[in-house]
């Protein structure tokens, strides 16, 4: 475990691991998720030659945790601050959930430099729907956009049930194990308020690298429609919707994730 510290003090965990002169593949979380959810891509990774620094940004992982003051912004900054530090250029991003669009909050205030792929995993761009933007967060709209996160993340009814995943379900569990499931804190809300707030179509539009837009079939926030039209939106994007997959894609259908990424970083430069 590395560490480096952000402009405002925060320290900032990370591991690095595979060809010191590989290719830099950046890994980014979802929300409250650790770094170490990534555990199944590592080997693959590490064994196409790549070389992977999985992050834990601020308030996840082993990383510092400040009671408030984050949003979307600063998780950009905190990207910056390790593609900086560490001196990465021709970076792969890859980011979950959240972390996905935590990729277009540091491209929107940093622009593409250093970074010559991307990888979204099933996070929309537009949380909100709206008439031109249907593969939003499933029920959240202009009727309750001030309190449809208020207190938690809701159920949404979609998705596979718990008992019918099987190993999809052991893995995640296997991979969440020691992940903080319990109320959200009001900086973890405000975080949460100012992700489902944001639309990054724009910054998409304006991305010129590839970029790799995966979908569950079977997520439980949104329409796996997301994927392909967010991928219309970039002038090189790509889009692969994985079947019998839930949200976590990356952990619940490891082995089509990892294909269809390397596949794609194998077209990708």
């Amino acid at each position: 475990m590395s560490s480096i510290t952000a402009d405002d003090g925060v320290r900032l965990d990370y591991t690095v691991s595979g060809d010191p002169a590989g290719r830099p593949v950046v890994l980014l979380a979802g929300f409250k998720a650790a770094a170490t959810t990534w555990r199944y891509q590592l080997k693959p990774l590490q064994d196409a030659g790549y070389r992977v620094i999985a992050v834990d940004l601020r308030g996840h992982g082993t990383s510092e945790r400040p009671a408030e003051g984050v949003d979307m912004a600063r998780r950009g900054a905190d990207v910056h601050a390790v593609l900086e530090r560490l001196d990465l250029n021709d970076v792969v991003l890859i980011g979950g959930s959240m972390g996905g669009n935590t990729i277009w909050a540091y491209l929107q205030q940093h622009g593409a430099a250093r970074v010559g792929a991307v990888v979204i995993v099933d996070q929309t761009p537009k949380m909100l729907n709206t008439p031109d933007w249907p593969h939003g967060f499933y029920g959240y709209d202009a009727s309750n956009v001030d309190t449809y996160f208020a207190e938690r993340i809701p159920d949404t009814g979609h998705g596979t049930p718990i008992a019918r995943r099987g190993m999809r379900l052991v893995r995640l569990l296997r991979l969440m194990k020691g992940a903080d499931a319990g109320a959200l804190s009001e900086g973890e809300l405000a975080l949460l308020d100012d992700h489902a707030k944001k639309d990054w179509r724009p910054v998409i539009a304006a991305t010129s690298v590839p970029v790799l837009f995966v979908a569950g079939a079977e997520s439980e926030f949104w329409p796996s429609a997301h994927a392909v039209a967010a991928a219309a939106l970039a002038s090189r994007g790509t889009a692969v919707v994985l079947a019998n997959d839930g949200h976590a894609a990356n952990m619940e259908q490891p082995k089509a994730f990892n294909r269809a990424v390397l596949q794609f970083l194998a077209g990708a430069s």
